[in-house]
């Protein structure tokens, strides 16, 4: 019998050529979804609708118009077509580091005129102290003890920027 030019390898059956081949695309798909927990991917903070602060809702009193409502709070998420006089503001945060969500919802409702009369929800009105007390912005700050005949400080000297260093340099 003459000796074929084709080599033995390729004249077994075609299972004994792709077997290997698969298997080793399986073992090469299945590394790829295995990710090791000591290197995470980025994942960032998803925020949908209108925020919602205490703050804002505190400046919220009974009589205010629908259009001073929208400048405090925003456009509303949903404006029912068959309860006009209601507001809906939904705020949901899903933070990517823990997966943490965070949600808040608030309901405001008008009259017939189009003045604002109750809010309801998680976050609440403020009380009418909060809205007219200004908040304390002072500091007191301690010089220490320092006499009436104690001789006056020098003057800081000024510290030269980039420019008037490069100035300096040249001589000016």
């Amino acid at each position: 019998m003459a000796k074929s030019s084709i080599p033995s390898f390729f004249r077994a059956s075609p299972w004994s050529f792709f077997c290997p081949v698969i298997l080793g695309f399986s073992v090469a798909l299945g590394a790829c979804s295995y990710a090791p927990r000591v290197i995470t991917e980025y994942r960032i903070d998803v925020q949908q609708g209108n925020v919602l602060t205490q703050e804002m809702v505190a400046q919220l009193r009974p009589g205010l118009s629908r259009e001073q409502v929208r400048f405090i709070l925003g456009a509303p998420v949903l404006t029912d077509l068959f309860h006009g006089e209601r507001w809906e503001y939904v705020f949901r945060l899903q933070e990517g580091k823990n997966n943490a969500t965070t949600r808040r919802r608030l309901s405001v409702f008008f009259d017939a005129e189009g003045h604002l009369t109750h809010v309801a929800g998680d976050v609440v009105a403020g009380e009418a102290t909060e809205l007219t007390t200004p908040p304390v912005r002072t500091q007191v700050v301690d010089l220490g003890n320092i006499g009436e005949d104690a001789p006056p400080l020098p003057p800081p000297e000024a510290e030269k920027g980039i420019f008037g260093r490069f100035l300096e340099s040249l001589g000016w």
